[in-house]
């Protein structure tokens, strides 16, 4: 007798895929294993996994129920990490948002969403406060606290108790986990909805890909609101690792807790890596003791920098994706053949974005044709993704959703190369190409050779209008704190002249503090603004 073409599921076999199970099993294997630290504070996975029970109490208590939406404004706290379980414990849906964004931009978020709940820290009570209407306010303090919004006190070990098992309200693996808004900085941000399914597996693909275990201590200099902290809220929990809490991203209290705790793994964009990098050499009397594996991205890391970290005693791994990939879809992870080779050599191979993570990611990189691109590191096309960690789409907004999904695969707005080991190297964003008398430039390109300059501690290429070349490159730099004179924009662009063709290389230099998201990434859009405002004075 043949086979069947397909098997049926059954109540066995067909349990839906959640990120839920994943902490159910750590509370049974690792019971009095640390999980959280924060501060002063520790909690074993017993103890977290009652935290999450209480939260999810709370919430209940307060009408929240399945198919409910809660938002959240907070830091990286305890109670931030244990809304990623409490929330869909309820079957309700996780709307992490930006503690930095503004009060119009919170309203609209909570409106798109239509949030039932939204809970916010005490530093970000007030603001929240002003944006949220009608939307009931808990913030997170003791009781006993005057403020804005019913206090939520979760820490004290009070309150209801959820009883129910974690997945029970867990109908469907495609229910929606969490929503998640883009920065919106070519409109209103878009609302990406994540499922149980996508979560889970994205969850262990981190797992596979970073090398988390057991033994993983994992310092959250990442915002768990930026894609749930690229699913590594679920995914070292999973591994039965230790979360280490920190509620900002401040140099001294990063280098303390690298010492404090024997951090393993962190995650987090260059910036936050130039900063550190600073603090650690200054302080020449701690190093690691073993290496620390730093995942980064949202910005490509520069050769210059991968290899001042790696002397320092960190290993990155240089990962990419977006909001709409849950984080993390593709990276360049370690290979024991090129660790053999020169410092030069390994930094220039982990600087690419290299090949789809182990979750079943599909990576092409077509033209405009929808061809795909030469594997000969030159040939440039747009990078399209399809896989199980791929967004379910763009909440209310049927027809942005069709457009990033046409073809059958997600368009990223990157452009990239691919090289012939079939490894892929970003160029640019398809809007941050400088087209400069028909070449095109890419800002990647430019700000890697500014990176090594000596002074030059952050730089941002954009693209300034110009009446005869229709666009030329100006670098926006802010400088380390070096010893010794601060460098002119003469001296920059002297510089710049040893490593570039003439059409790329910048045009003007200008020296400021770079506007940052909350997540690390130069809002190059308030750079372009300035540029132009810039030429129009010097007309």
């Amino acid at each position: 007798m043949r086979l069947p073409s397909t098997v049926e599921p059954n109540a066995a076999n067909g349990v839906p895929l959640s990120p839920l199970s994943l902490l159910d099993r750590s509370i049974i294997v690792y019971a009095d294993k640390l999980a959280v630290a924060h501060g002063e504070r520790r909690w074993t996975y017993r103890e977290f996994g009652d935290l999450v029970r209480r939260m999810a109490g709370a919430l209940e208590e307060r009408g929240i129920g399945p198919g409910d939406t809660v938002s959240i404004v907070s830091a990286n706290r305890p109670e931030m990490l244990a809304a990623h379980f409490a929330v869909p414990m309820l079957g309700a849906v996780l709307n992490t948002i930006n503690t930095r964004l503004d009060v119009e931009t919170i309203r609209y978020i909570l409106d798109h969403c239509s949030a039932q709940a939204v809970i916010a820290d005490k530093a970000c009570v007030d603001q929240v406060a002003e944006a949220c209407g009608d939307v009931p306010l808990y913030c997170l303090r003791p009781e006993d606290e005057e403020g804005p919004g019913e206090a939520l006190d979760l820490l004290d070990g009070k309150g209801m108790v959820a009883d129910w098992p974690f997945m029970e309200r867990v109908k469907s693996e495609w229910q929606p986990i969490a929503i998640n808004y883009t920065s919106g900085t070519t409109g209103s941000p878009k609302g990406v909805i994540y499922h149980h399914r996508g979560a889970y597996i994205n969850a262990l693909n981190n797992n596979l890909a970073l090398g988390f275990d057991r033994t993983v201590t994992y310092l959250w200099t990442l915002p768990m609101f930026h894609c749930n902290g690229w699913c590594h809220t679920w995914a070292v929990t999973a591994a039965g690792g230790t979360h280490v809490c920190l509620e900002g991203v401040d140099p001294g209290e990063i280098v303390a807790a690298l010492k404090d705790f024997g951090v393993t793994n962190m995650a987090c964009a260059p910036v936050v890596l130039y900063m550190m990098l600073e603090r650690l050499e200054k302080q020449a009397d701690f190093r690691p003791e073993r290496p620390v594996r730093v995942a980064t991205g949202g910005a490509a890391p520069t050769s210059a920098l991968i290899e001042r970290m790696d002397a320092l005693g960190f290993s990155l791994v240089h990962l990419y994706g977006l909001t709409e990939s849950y984080g993390p879809a593709t990276g360049m992870l370690p290979d024991p053949v090129i660790e053999q080779e020169s410092a030069a050599v390994r930094a220039a191979f982990s600087a690419r974005q290299g090949h789809g993570l182990p979750s079943g990611i599909r990576v092409e990189v077509k033209r405009s044709d929808g061809t795909p691109v030469t594997q000969d590191g030159i040939d440039m096309g747009e990078i399209m993704l399809a896989g199980p960690s791929i967004m379910g789409g763009y909440h209310a907004d049927p027809v942005a959703t069709s457009i990033a999904f046409e073809g059958g695969m997600f368009h990223t707005g990157d452009l990239a190369v691919v090289h012939p080991d079939g490894a892929m190297e970003i160029r640019d964003r398809a809007k941050d190409i400088i087209i400069t008398g028909g070449e095109n430039v890419s800002s990647l390109e430019v700000e890697s050779v500014l990176h090594r300059h000596p002074r030059v501690l952050l730089a941002a290429v954009v693209a300034a209008p110009h009446p005869k070349w229709g666009e030329t490159p100006w670098a926006f730099i802010q400088l380390n704190d070096a010893e010794g004179d601060a460098p002119s924009e003469e001296d920059i662009i002297a510089f710049c002249r040893d490593h570039l063709a003439g059409f790329k290389l910048p045009r003007r230099i200008i020296f400021r503090e770079l506007p940052r998201t909350a997540t690390g990434k130069v809002q190059k859009f308030a750079l372009r603004q300035q540029a132009v405002e810039m030429q129009k004075e010097d007309a």
